[in-house]
Parts: C-alpha cells; sequence; structure tokens
C-alpha cells in the first residue's frame, strides 16, 4: 500500500484537501483530529495554543503505527502536522507539503468553520511563527511542495499525479 502525507502548518489547506481525497473515493484521514491525536506534555514547556499550555498536540501513536501497518492494495492519503510525525516518516512513500503565504493562513484560520483552532490572536501568531520555524522542517523532509493558493481541484490532481507516481 502507498502511504501519502499531506502536510503543512496550520491554515493552509490540508484538511480541506485530505476532505476532498475522501469525497473522490480515496482512502483519506484527517490525523488533526482527537480520534488520531492529543494532547501531550510539551518537551520545551511551550505549545502552539493559551488554551493547552504546556501542551503540545501529537499522533497517538499506537494508532497511527497501526493505521500504518495496512500493508493492502491502494493508496491511503493521511493529513496532518504534529510534534512526534518525524517517528513515521519511513512508513510514509510520499510526503507532500502544502504552501501559502502567511497572509493566506491568516485569513484561512480566522474565517474556517470547520476547527476553532487559529481564532485566538495568539494561536493566530503563533501559526505565523510556525511558517517560519516549523515549515522549513517539513520541506526538508517533503518529497514534493505545492502552492495551496491554486484552486483546490488542482492541488487535489497534482496529489493523485504523485500517488501514481
Amino acid at each position: 500500500m502507498k502511504r501519502i502525507l499531506v502536510t503543512s502548518v496550520s491554515g493552509v489547506g490540508k484538511s480541506t484537501v485530505v476532505a476532498r481525497l475522501a469525497e473522490l473515493g480515496h482512502r483519506a484521514l484527517d490525523l488533526d483530529s482527537p480520534e488520531w491525536s492529543e494532547w501531550v506534555d510539551s518537551a520545551d514547556g511551550s505549545g502552539p495554543t493559551p488554551s493547552q499550555p504546556g501542551k503540545d498536540w501529537q499522533w497517538r501513536e499506537d494508532q497511527v503505527r497501526d493505521l500504518l501497518a495496512d500493508d493492502g492494495d491502494g493508496v491511503l492519503f493521511v493529513s496532518g502536522c504534529a510534534a512526534n510525525m518525524g517517528v513515521f516518516r519511513d512508513r510514509f512513500t510520499g510526503v507532500v507539503l502544502l504552501s501559502a503565504p502567511a497572509e493566506v493562513m491568516a485569513e484561512r484560520l480566522t474565517h474556517r468553520t470547520t476547527n476553532p483552532y487559529g481564532k485566538d490572536p495568539e494561536e493566530l501568531a503563533r501559526s505565523i511563527e510556525f511558517k517560519e520555524s516549523v515549515e522549513p522542517l517539513l520541506r526538508a523532509t517533503a518529497d514534493l511542495e505545492l502552492d495551496a493558493t491554486a484552486p483546490l481541484e488542482h492541488v487535489v490532481g497534482e496529489i493523485e499525479r504523485f500517488a501514481r507516481g
């Protein structure tokens, strides 16, 4: 089974992309949900949100390990970004990084309706900081980078082509 990770910092569009992949009939999951992730004590005492001081968002390693152990046919698309996702890098066939300018991130975070994260001014500021500090780390391990300001169907089509390749 091919396993494709779609990643980015908050507000770039990974949840929207993976939801569209699922609508198109692909096996696609958003790991940035309580089913797959949880708040844990932060290694450095900081975190992405003032609502969870000293906590960081991490994938539930036992569940993600089981999910990625499936060696069936087809493609599994997952989206997410978590402090411990590097533990699983070798389980992915490919990693797609979505990127967008900070102004686009801010607009998407403040106006999205599917997730409250980023509406708090401190969370928004932290997300923009992550564009500078975390995105370069994601870029270093990505196999493909896509401009998430392109139309959704274009971004999804590029990810489907990448998975076929």
